[in-house]
């Protein structure tokens, strides 16, 4: 739960700009699309290089560690923010915030990964998911109680709260064992285990699994060799899909959609509020069964209510101008909902999960950042072209579009993504390797070879 703060921090510092950044274009006098295109994306450019660094670093300083220089990231760009003094300090400040983003999206997974006993790993590391929706949620309903008020500065500012929380509670939290173990630090991974294992015989299990994984720990290009290239596909294609079935999209502009869809500003925020309160609670409805229905299964079920979702939408949408009649804008709402909460059972907790477990541990840092880094690009790419496809082209056309582009996901996925409950992560690898630690079978039980 400590380490999930990194998660809350992730949340709310992506979803602030939504309330903040009308009052930030006044107050600057930078109330031009471009400009604020430049403010908002300048933390997703930052979060592409904070989740390219977290990855080496990570295997060089430790996760823990990294995730304490992270925490104090997050107060630099924060406190230098919220006291910014003009638009250009401001842009400049939200790229050192997306620095502390990027790396707590790939740290954090990570980290609980491979602390977090099988049998609970995927609840476990799913509440770093949980906190990023309730980051959104919170950030949500500042934005709600105080854009009548003009204080975009506090709405930034009080993220610093739960920065000083992460950095000082991580000081007495324990290393990774999977890390310590790759340093020849047996004796401190053992003492750690002994702590968060059932039985004394898996942790020197889980030792000697780690042993004979770090021993082929290789650099960079191995992450092209032929032994990683299956996991590799996987990461890669789960992060581009997260982005390109549109999430953000609806996190950065549900208010402009939903006042679109003729609700007045303050009632489409208040309406914005209500997509983010369905994103926690489903969220918690999938930690509760990702270690008991498993991730896959997940997975795919929450796409194909995406897909329903974006074509009920779309179809609401059809033969309406400027603004549709209220019939046509309760379906849209409750489309979005379906949708918003289709993402948080499956895609959501599911990418972030599944990137922490199906990677070898001699590349996972490495792997991880590049997934990280990959989502991030898409996202701000997705992000940046939205509003610009959305007037080319019209509603209905780029929900159908999404749609369709949820569908070849869907189709990706059920071809490639294995199921990984229940199962170590040295397990995962040796059978995405091809290898004989074990399978899975028919009834998701594993099966030694």
């Amino acid at each position: 739960m400590l380490a999930g703060i990194g998660g809350l921090l992730f949340g709310y510092d992506t979803g602030v700009i939504g309330g903040a950044l009308p009052l930030i274009a006044t107050d600057f006098d930078w109330d031009t699309p471009f400009r604020k295109g430049v403010i908002t994306s300048s933390l997703l450019l930052g979060a592409a290089v904070g989740a390219f660094l977290a990855g080496r670093l990570s295997d060089r300083l430790g996760r823990k560690r990294l995730i304490i220089l992270t925490a104090a990231v997050f107060v630099v760009g924060i406190v230098g923010a919220a006291l910014s003094p003009s638009a250009p300090v401001l842009v400049f400040f939200r790229v050192i915030i997306g620095l502390g983003v990027g790396s707590a999206s790939v740290t954090v997974p990570l980290y609980i990964g491979e602390l977090a006993p099988p049998s609970a790993r995927g609840a476990l590391v799913s509440l770093n998911q949980l906190a990023i929706t309730l980051g959104i949620l919170s950030s949500q309903l500042i934005a709600y109680f105080l854009t009548t008020t003009g204080q975009w500065r506090l709405m930034i500012a009080i993220a610093v709260i739960p920065s000083l929380v992460l950095g000082l509670g991580m000081l007495r939290q324990p290393e990774s064992p999977a890390w310590l173990v790759e340093q020849e630090r047996e004796d401190e991974a053992r003492e750690i285990l002994g702590r968060v294992r059932d039985r004394p015989e898996d942790v020197d299990a889980e030792v000697a699994e780690v042993q004979t994984v770090a021993r082929e720990r290789e650099g960079v290009s191995a992450l092209f060799g032929p032994g990683v290239r299956p996991a590799l596909i996987i990461g890669i294609g789960l992060a581009i899909i997260q982005q390109i079935t549109g999430i953000n999209t609806v996190i950065y502009y549900a208010p402009t959609l939903l006042e679109s869809a003729g609700l007045g500003e303050h009632a489409a925020i208040g309406g914005t509020v209500v997509v983010g309160l369905i994103n926690v609670l489903l969220t918690i409805v999938a930690i509760n069964l990702l270690d008991r229905v498993g991730r896959r299964s997940l997975l795919l079920g929450g796409t194909i209510g995406m897909i329903v979702g974006l074509l009920v939408l779309a179809m609401s949408f059809i033969g309406q101008g400027d603004s549709i009649d209220h019939l046509h804008a309760g379906v849209a709402i409750a489309a979005l909902c379906v949708y918003v909460g289709s993402f948080a059972i499956g895609l959501g907790p599911g990418f972030w999960l599944l990137i922490s477990e199906i990677y070898p541990l001699r590349v996972r840092g490495s792997a991880m950042s590049l997934a990280g880094v990959t989502n991030w690009l898409v996202n701000f790419l997705v992000a940046i072209s939205y509003l610009s496809i959305l007037a080319a082209v019209g509603r209905p056309a780029t929900f159908f579009g999404l749609a369709a582009i949820t569908f070849l996901s869907f189709l990706f996925m059920s071809a490639r993504v294995p199921e990984t409950k229940g199962r170590s992560l040295s397990e995962i690898e040796m059978d995405l390797r091809g290898g004989e630690a074990g399978f899975t079978t028919s009834h998701g039980q594993v099966t030694s070879r």
